[in-house]
C-alpha cells in the first residue's frame, strides 16, 4: 500500500519495490521505493533537477532514491486523496497557467509566454500510487486517465487546462494483483479519477486564489498559431 508522508518542504509518496512512470526529462520508467515532490525556493536557477531533489529529500530525512517532481509551491498546500486502493498526492501552483486560444480563459492573451526554469513558479504536480501490478503498456494508461482527470478538474475549477510544467509521477506495485487495463471505466481507473479529483480540487482551494484569465496571470501560454485543419 503506497503512503503518503510530508517533512519541511518535500512530500513523499511510498510503497517498497514500486514502479513507477515518470515525465519530464529525466523521467520514463524505473523502479524506486518513493516519488517525491519537492519545492523550490523563489528564483530557483539550478540546472540539475534531479540532483537537486535528491539533496532535498535527503535533508528531509527521506533516505530511500526515487524519481523527483519540483514545484514553486509550499508543501502545506498539498493534499491527498485514496480511494480503492489508489493514493493521489497533489499540489496546484497557478502562477503559469495554460488555457486554449479563444477560450475566455486566455483572456486576450498570445503567443508563448513561458517562464525559462524547469522548476517554474507554479506547476501543478501529481504523484499517484495503485496497490495492483501493471504491465508497462498499463501503467501509461494510469498515466493518460490521470492527466486527462487532471485538466477535466482544473478545466471546471479554474478555467485552465493546466500549466507550463505540470509533471506527474504514477506507481504500481508488482506484488499486487495484475490489472490488465487502467482506463476510466475499469476499476483502477474508476480510483485514480476520483482520487485525482478530489486532490487537485483540494490542492486549488488550499491556495486562495488563482488568476482569473492567462493574460492576467504572472506567466502562462497559449497556443502562438492557428493550426491548418486537414481531411485525412
Amino acid at each position: 500500500m503506497f503512503e503518503a508522508e510530508r517533512r519541511e518542504e518535500v512530500c513523499r509518496l511510498r510503497s517498497p519495490g514500486a514502479r513507477w512512470l515518470v515525465t519530464g526529462p529525466e523521467g520514463g520508467y524505473r523502479r524506486a521505493d518513493a516519488a517525491y515532490n519537492v519545492s523550490v525556493p523563489e528564483g530557483f536557477d539550478r540546472e540539475d533537477p534531479a540532483a537537486y531533489a535528491a539533496e532535498r529529500r535527503r535533508a528531509a530525512g527521506f533516505e530511500a532514491p526515487g524519481p523527483g517532481l519540483l514545484t514553486g509551491v509550499d508543501m502545506r498546500h498539498a493534499r491527498g486523496a485514496r480511494a480503492g486502493g489508489v493514493c493521489v498526492v497533489a499540489t496546484a501552483g497557478l502562477s503559469n497557467p495554460v488555457a486554449l486560444a479563444g477560450s475566455e480563459a486566455a483572456g486576450g492573451a498570445s503567443g508563448e509566454r513561458t517562464r525559462e526554469s524547469d522548476a517554474g513558479p507554479g506547476t501543478v504536480n501529481l504523484l499517484v500510487g495503485t496497490d495492483r501490478a501493471l504491465a508497462d503498456g498499463t501503467l501509461a494508461t494510469l498515466l493518460a486517465t490521470v492527466v486527462e482527470t487532471k485538466a477535466a478538474t482544473l478545466q471546471a475549477a479554474t478555467g485552465f487546462t493546466g500549466t507550463t510544467t505540470d509533471a506527474v509521477a504514477v506507481g504500481c506495485e508488482p506484488g499486487g494483483d495484475p490489472a490488465p487495463f487502467a482506463g476510466s471505466a475499469t476499476p483502477v481507473g474508476r480510483a485514480a479519477r476520483a482520487c485525482v479529483r478530489r486532490a487537485v480540487e483540494a490542492a486549488v482551494a488550499a491556495r486562495g486564489s488563482v488568476p482569473d484569465t492567462v493574460a492576467g496571470a504572472e506567466h502562462g501560454a497559449v497556443p502562438a498559431a492557428e493550426p491548418d485543419v486537414f481531411r485525412v
